[in-house]
C-alpha cells in the first residue's frame, strides 16, 4: 500500500470496489492531468443512507452521509489510477448535493463531512474548492451525492 492507503488504514478506512455506474454514463473521465468523477450517493455496505435533512435527518447525520460519498470518490480515483492511489496529486474540487428542506441552510455543515475527511486522510492533498447546495431530491432518496474533480499524475 502507499502512503494514502497507509493514512485510511489508520483512520480505519477501507476503500470498497468502485461502484459500477447505475445508468448510461462512465464512472470518471480523464482529460490531461484533471480525472473528473462523477457523482458519488451516500452508500455503504449497509446499502443506501437515504434522508432529507431537516426533516428526518439532522446534520451530524448528514455529515457521515457526506464522508461516504468522499470514500467513493477516493474509490473512483483509485479505479482510474490502476489501483495506485498515491498518483493522487491533490483533490481540485467538489460538488455537493443535499437532500434537504427548501429551510434547511446547513449544507455547507453537511459536506464539511467530505471535505474534513478528505483534508485528514490526504493533507495539503486533499484540500479544495467546492460547492455544497440543496437539492429537493437525489437519486433512490439518498442523502447526498457528490462530484469530483482531481489532479493525477
Amino acid at each position: 500500500m502507499g502512503k494514502y492507503e497507509d493514512k485510511l488504514t489508520e483512520m480505519g478506512v477501507t476503500l470498497p470496489e468502485a461502484p459500477a455506474p447505475a445508468a448510461n454514463y462512465v464512472p470518471y473521465v480523464q482529460v490531461g492531468e484533471l480525472l473528473y468523477v462523477s457523482g458519488q450517493i451516500s452508500k455503504d455496505d449497509s446499502g443506501l443512507i437515504t434522508g432529507k435533512l431537516g426533516a428526518d435527518m439532522d446534520t451530524a447525520q448528514g455529515a457521515a452521509a457526506a464522508k461516504v460519498c468522499a470514500i467513493n470518490l477516493l474509490a473512483q480515483v483509485k479505479a482510474a489510477c490502476d489501483g495506485d492511489l498515491d498518483r493522487l496529486v491533490r483533490v481540485v474540487k467538489l460538488g455537493a448535493f443535499v437532500n434537504s428542506t427548501p429551510d434547511f441552510t446547513e449544507q455547507p455543515q453537511v459536506v464539511n463531512g467530505a471535505s474534513d475527511f478528505l483534508g485528514e486522510a490526504l493533507g495539503e492533498a486533499g484540500k479544495h474548492a467546492r460547492a455544497a447546495v440543496s437539492s429537493p431530491s437525489l437519486p433512490l432518496g439518498v442523502a447526498v451525492e457528490i462530484e469530483g474533480i482531481f489532479q493525477i499524475s
